[in-house]
């Protein structure tokens, strides 16, 4: 019967990121049994460490293991701030459409961080997200990633509207917000020139 148990296990741990979905658990009742924050545009932060399933090669943080925590902070910043049950009521989905990230320092096996999320802005397909890797040793920024949060089936405002109860204002955009956009837009328009899309659609 052991081995049984420990052949299931195996399996499971073969076939599944286990500890991916330990990890969503275990972020979703930590929000849980936080307060609510009712400031669509607060800073939050969750708090994180350097594991040993983390560690590349070379002994620090893998690269992909910060764009796995920032789904986590994203996913905590959004049962907090009340965008997931808004969106979900809506029947909306937010899937990422883009990211990019720069790391300035890396993160040690053991360091403490934390990541700090904060929305900076929408339009009418999109929420932008500004999300940081602070170390607890000094404060240094070790990471900073910007994101775009594609919603599907609704817009940003409905949302936004459906948990303020009132029309909020988008902030202006942050310079560098503006760059990475027009980066994406060129982006888009020339694999659609590549691919053909843009002849078809006139």
């Amino acid at each position: 019967m052991l081995l049984l148990v420990l052949g299931a296990l195996l399996l499971l741990f073969c076939s599944l990121d286990v500890w991916y979905f330990l990890r969503g658990v275990q972020v979703f009742f930590q929000a849980w049994f936080q307060p609510r924050i009712w400031d669509l545009l607060a800073e939050q932060t969750i708090d994180g460490m350097v594991l040993p399933h983390d560690l590349d090669y070379m002994g620090h943080m893998n690269n992909s293991r910060y764009l796995r925590e920032c789904d986590f902070a994203r996913f905590h910043h959004y049962m907090r701030n009340g965008l997931l049950m808004a969106s979900r009521k809506l029947g909306a989905r937010m899937v990422v459409g883009a990211s990019t990230i720069r790391y300035r320092r890396s993160l040690a096996f053991c360091e403490a961080f934390e990541i700090r999320t904060k929305i900076v802005g929408w339009d009418e397909k999109a929420f932008y997200l500004e999300q940081r890797f602070v170390s607890k040793k000094d404060g240094f920024v070790s990471a900073i990633m910007l994101c775009r949060q594609n919603v599907v089936h609704c817009s940003p405002e409905s949302i936004i509207e459906f948990v303020c109860k009132r029309k909020i204002e988008c902030p202006e955009f942050p310079e560098d917000l503006k760059h990475w956009i027009s980066f994406i837009s060129a982006s888009s328009q020339a694999l659609r020139a590549e691919s053909g899309l843009e002849e078809k659609n006139k």
